[in-house]
C-alpha cells in the first residue's frame, strides 16, 4: 500500500468516526432532548391536547389541535358551543350563532394558556377547599382533533382529543387562578386571563348581529315603517337600484348602500329574558317597522321592529328571521327610523345616467344660436376620438376622457322642483347651452341642458339631466369642463370660439 492509499484509508476512517459521533449526538443526545422538551411543553400547557412525546408526520412537533366543541360551566351558567360548517354555534341552553370575536379570544387563551407553577403534588381535601377546587368555580371541557398532513382528520377517532379543566378561586396577590386538570391530582396556578375570558353568561357568547344584510347581495327591499313605505329592486347585483313603489324613479346607489349599512351596523343591546319573550313576540305581531330583504343566494331576510314598555320603560325590540335562523333582541330606538324614508330620500343626485363605454358621439351646444356647435366622434376601428365640426382634426384623447369622466360624476348640489310644467322659467329649453351624448347608432344616451343662475345663489346654475327634477349645479363644476374647441382639438386655432 503506497502513501496515497494510506492517506485515503485514514480519511475514510476519520469520516466514519465523525459520522458515528454525529449520529450518536443526534440519536443519543439531541433527539431525546427534543422529545423531553416536547413532553415538558405539553405538560406545561393547561389544555394539553397532544400526548406527551407525540410527533408530527415529519417527526417534528405535532400540529396544533383544532378545537371543535366547548363546554363552559361557570356561576353565570353553562354554555355548550360546537363548530359546525366552519361556524361556531351555541347548542345549549339555546340554539344561536356564537360571537366570532368572543370565541376567537377563548380559543387563543386555551391554545396559549400555561401553568405558572405547581402548588400541590398531592393535595388534601383541605387544600382543595382552600384553592376553591373542592367545589370548582368553573369547569371547561374542550374537544379537538389533531390534523393530518392535509389538514384533515376531523372524523378520525385516533385523532380525537379531549380534556377538562377545573377552575378555583383567584389569587388576590397576582390575579392568577388555581386550576386542576382531569386525571391529574396536582394543583396548579395559571394566568388570570383564562378566568376572565371564561366568566360569561350564555348571552355574552351570542353573536350580536341583528340584521344580517349586505347591500352587495340584495336584489329587492320591501319596507313599511310608521310613516312611509317603499320598494326597491334591481335585476342583478351589478345593476343600479330603482324605486318601484310608491313611485318609479332611478334610485341613488350610494343612498341605498348607506341605508342598508346603517341597518346592518346595529347590534343587540340585550336579549329578552324568557319571562319577557312572550310579551315581546306578541307586540311584534303588529310591528312598527317591517321589511323583507331578498338576497341573490339563500332565502329572504324578514325583519320586524316594535316598541313596548317593559319594567316601566319603553324599549325597542327587533326580530330577524332568515333560513333556519331567528334572532330576537333589544336594539337602539334609532333603528325605528332607518327605513322610514320618503321617495325623495332615494333620488339620485347624479346629473346624467350613462356609461362611458356607450358613448360614441359628443355634441357640445353653444349658449347662443350664433355660436359654433362642436361635434366629436369616436372612430369605430381605432376607438380614438376625432373632431368632426366646426373643424376636422384629431382630438386630445385625455381631454375627451376627462370630459366624459367629469360628466359621469357630475352631481347636483341640490334638487329643485320635480317634473315642472314650465322649464323655461329656469332658462332651460330644447336648445341652448349643454352637452348631448349619443351612441354609435346616433341614439341619445344622455343630455345635460344648462339654464340661468339660481336666484339668490349666483354660484349655481339651473340644469336638466337624465331625471325630471330641476337640478342646481355648481358653476365651478361646469366651468371646469373642457368644452371649448381649443381644449379638445389638437392644433385648434387660438381664435376658435367657445360655446
Amino acid at each position: 500500500m503506497n502513501a496515497q492509499q494510506k492517506n485515503l484509508v485514514t480519511l475514510l476512517a476519520a469520516a466514519l468516526v465523525a459520522g458515528g459521533l454525529g449520529l450518536y449526538a443526534y440519536f443519543g443526545v439531541m433527539q431525546p432532548e427534543q422529545k423531553e422538551n416536547q413532553r415538558k411543553e405539553a405538560e406545561e400547557k393547561v389544555f394539553a391536547l397532544n400526548t406527551p412525546g407525540e410527533t408530527g408526520t415529519d417527526k417534528g412537533a405535532p400540529p396544533e389541535p383544532v378545537f371543535t366543541w366547548l363546554s363552559v360551566e361557570v356561576p353565570q351558567g353553562k354554555t355548550v358551543m360546537e363548530l359546525k360548517d366552519n361556524t361556531w354555534r351555541i347548542t345549549s341552553p339555546i340554539s344561536a350563532r356564537a360571537d366570532k370575536t368572543e370565541v376567537s379570544n377563548l380559543l387563543s387563551q386555551l391554545s396559549a394558556a400555561k401553568f405558572k407553577a405547581t402548588l400541590e403534588e398531592k393535595p388534601t381535601d383541605a387544600d382543595l377547599e382552600r384553592y376553591g377546587l373542592k367545589q370548582p368555580r368553573g369547569t371547561v371541557t374542550a374537544r379537538a382533533y389533531v390534523p393530518d398532513a392535509q389538514g384533515g382528520g376531523a372524523e378520525e377517532p385516533s385523532r380525537q382529543r379531549s380534556t377538562t379543566i377545573y377552575l378555583g378561586v383567584e389569587n388576590n396577590f397576582d390575579g392568577s387562578v388555581y386550576v386542576r386538570r382531569e386525571g391529574d391530582p396536582r394543583v396548579y396556578s395559571a394566568q388570570g386571563g383564562l378566568r376572565i375570558v371564561l366568566l360569561k353568561h350564555t348571552n355574552e357568547w351570542r353573536d350580536r348581529v341583528v340584521f344580517p344584510v349586505e347591500e352587495s347581495s340584495l336584489l329587492r327591499i320591501e319596507a313599511k315603517a310608521r310613516r312611509n313605505a317603499f320598494t326597491l329592486e334591481r335585476a342583478t347585483t351589478e345593476k343600479p337600484w330603482k324605486l318601484v313603489q310608491p313611485v318609479e324613479l332611478r334610485a341613488a346607489s350610494e343612498q341605498v348602500k348607506k341605508v342598508v349599512s346603517a341597518l346592518e351596523g346595529y347590534r343587540a343591546l340585550a336579549f329578552p329574558e324568557p319571562e319577557q319573550e312572550q310579551k315581546v313576540r306578541q307586540a311584534l305581531e303588529k310591528p312598527l317597522v317591517q321589511a323583507t330583504f331578498v338576497r341573490k343566494f339563500g332565502g329572504p331576510v324578514r325583519v320586524r321592529i316594535t316598541e313596548l314598555e317593559l319594567d316601566g320603560m319603553k324599549q325597542v325590540f327587533a326580530l330577524s328571521e332568515w333560513d333556519a335562523e331567528s334572532v330576537l333582541s333589544q336594539v337602539d330606538s334609532l333603528a325605528l327610523n332607518v327605513l322610514d324614508l320618503e321617495p325623495k330620500d332615494f333620488k339620485d343626485r347624479k346629473a346624467l345616467a350613462f356609461a362611458v363605454r356607450d358613448v360614441a358621439r359628443i355634441v357640445i351646444h353653444p349658449a347662443t344660436p350664433s355660436g359654433d356647435t362642436i361635434s366629436l366622434v369616436q372612430a369605430p376601428d381605432t376607438g380614438k376620438w376625432e373632431v368632426a365640426s366646426p373643424l376636422v382634426g384629431n382630438a386630445k384623447q385625455f381631454k375627451v376622457a376627462s370630459l366624459l369622466g367629469s360628466l359621469e360624476k357630475l352631481e347636483a348640489a341640490a334638487l329643485g322642483e320635480s317634473n315642472p310644467k314650465n322649464w323655461g322659467k329656469y332658462g332651460i329649453g330644447t336648445t341652448g347651452r349643454g352637452v348631448t351624448l349619443q351612441d354609435a347608432q346616433g341614439q341619445e344616451v344622455a343630455r345635460l341642458r344648462l339654464g340661468t343662475e339660481v336666484k339668490g345663489n349666483p354660484r349655481r346654475l339651473w340644469a336638466r339631466g337624465s331625471s325630471e327634477d330641476v337640478l342646481e349645479v355648481d358653476k365651478s363644476a361646469i366651468d371646469a369642463l373642457p368644452l371649448a374647441l381649443t381644449d379638445l382639438m389638437d392644433g385648434a386655432p387660438a381664435a376658435a370660439g367657445t360655446p
